[in-house]
């Protein structure tokens, strides 16, 4: 399993990443999408709206289930990855580049220290 260094994690297998201007990237782990298999479809109809830390922003549709996505962080969404509505296999063979979920505006930018290192994550699922 790959768990880059430079994010942050949560219990519910989503990973966060500091952008140089302030934004915030989120998607799901390696862990995640290899126990969800083959990602069919991407749900993220909450792009403008501002959401809390722990409440669902989307939902994930593999071949044999669906899933929630909660937010890391509170804070408004300001993109979705246009590129995974057309191909969501994407999540699959690259979750933390091209297979990114959204973007946000996070109301703090500490709350990412409440999140947990890639060692700490690892150890949760390893």
């Amino acid at each position: 399993m790959n768990f880059p260094e430079n994010l942050r994690y949560t219990e519910e297998h989503e990973w966060v990443r500091l952008e140089n201007d302030g934004t915030m990237t989120i998607g799901i782990t390696d862990f995640a999408q290899s126990e969800l298999g083959d990602i069919v479809y991407v749900e993220v109809d909450t792009v403008g709206d501002t959401i809390e830390g722990g409440e669902v922003f989307g939902s994930i549709e593999a071949v044999k289930t669906v899933s929630d996505l909660y937010m890391p962080v509170s804070g408004e969404i300001l993109e979705f990855n246009e590129a995974i509505e057309d191909n969501p296999e994407i999540v699959n063979t690259n979750p933390y580049k091209g297979g990114w979920l959204i973007k946000i505006k996070p109301e703090n930018a500490d709350d990412l220290e409440n999140l947990m290192t890639a060692e700490e994550y690892r150890a949760t699922v390893e």
